[in-house]
């Protein structure tokens, strides 16, 4: 159980050679998730995304693609270095830019992105509603947030997603915890997806409206 227990902990914040190898099983494990919830943000060449919590920096390699520029924040100053191994050449071309943060006060400008990412990492905000209204506050108006998590009864499989380490969500958890403020006036929406080995995910997105297309 005490194995079980320090996985869930790495998970939450990798750190030293556990964090490590954490990154790699990371990198196999996200990859279908995260092709996924970065296709559902839409993005275009004109667009500054963020990736909340970006890990090893998989996804962001995915947004740099597609995005002008994008912006990777994370706790973990071990998941910082590999996504800077990740993503050398765009960091170089200043086209990624990286960040140690944490999710209830974000490092950036009211307004300043268009699209947020954030795959894998809801199990672990400390306070939903505050983190929530951190990421309104940097959208603009019109932006586009993708939310992804593994469904609960998949996660009660895994001995790692313990109660102090993990917060678990079906649909309907995942819908009401992000129709709340500061997205009443949003449109979300919650799909289930069935990945490899039976593995139940959940992908939200929140499209925020346009302030002059407002009546």
């Amino acid at each position: 159980m005490a194995l079980w227990a320090a996985i869930g902990h790495q998970l939450r914040n990798p750190h030293g050679l556990g964090g490590r190898w954490t990154g790699r099983f990371m990198r196999v494990v996200n990859r279908v998730p995260n092709e996924l919830a970065v296709d559902a943000l839409r993005l275009t060449s004109l667009d500054v995304a963020l990736d909340l919590g970006c890990g090893p920096g998989q996804a962001i390699a995915l947004m740099a693609e597609r995005a002008w520029m994008v912006h990777g924040l994370d706790q973990s100053s071990t998941m910082l270095t590999q996504a800077r191994q990740a993503n050398l050449k765009s960091i170089a071309r200043g086209r990624v830019i990286l960040r140690r943060g944490t999710f209830d006060k974000l490092p950036y400008a009211n307004a300043s992105m268009d699209k947020i990412l954030a795959s894998n990492v809801m199990y672990f905000w400390p306070d939903i509603p505050v983190v929530l209204q951190e990421m309104r506050r940097v959208l603009r108006p019109g932006g586009r947030i993708v939310v992804y998590v593994t469904d609960e009864q998949s996660m009660r499989k895994w001995k790692f997603a313990r109660s102090d380490t993990h917060r678990l969500f079906d649909a309907a958890g995942l819908e009401a915890a992000l129709r709340h403020a500061p997205f009443e006036d949003s449109d979300v929406h919650v799909q289930q997806l069935t990945l490899s080995a039976g593995i139940r995910g959940l992908l939200a997105t929140i499209a925020v409206p346009n302030l002059q297309s407002l009546p």
